[in-house]
């Protein structure tokens, strides 16, 4: 995972397989980012993902909960279709933005 802060946006760059060995690692850096920064948009690019469970539904909904108790707004991108559809059957679609 890598995170780029711009123009008071933050865009973490996920990438390989995300499930519940590495969800773990995955949240406790990007909360860290979310806090440090305070960004005003927050984005998940998921572009270089391999593989996702129910455990990135729970990163991106946890993040989404972070970061807007802070004012920021919620960016998912870079989705494959069958991990978008999982996202939106979540609910996400009315408190996120897919892009």
């Amino acid at each position: 995972m890598q995170t780029v802060i711009a123009d008071k946006s933050l865009t973490v760059f996920l990438s390989g397989e995300i499930d519940h060995h590495t969800a773990g690692r995955i949240r406790e850096k990007a909360d860290s980012e979310i806090i440090k920064y305070s960004p005003k948009e927050l984005i998940l690019d998921f572009s270089d993902v391999t593989f996702m469970d129910s455990s990135g539904v729970g990163l991106v909904i946890g993040r989404y909960k972070l970061a807007s108790n802070n004012g920021c707004k919620t960016v998912v991108t870079g989705l494959k279709e069958r991990d978008k559809k999982i996202l939106m059957m979540s609910g996400l679609q009315n408190k996120i933005e897919f892009r």
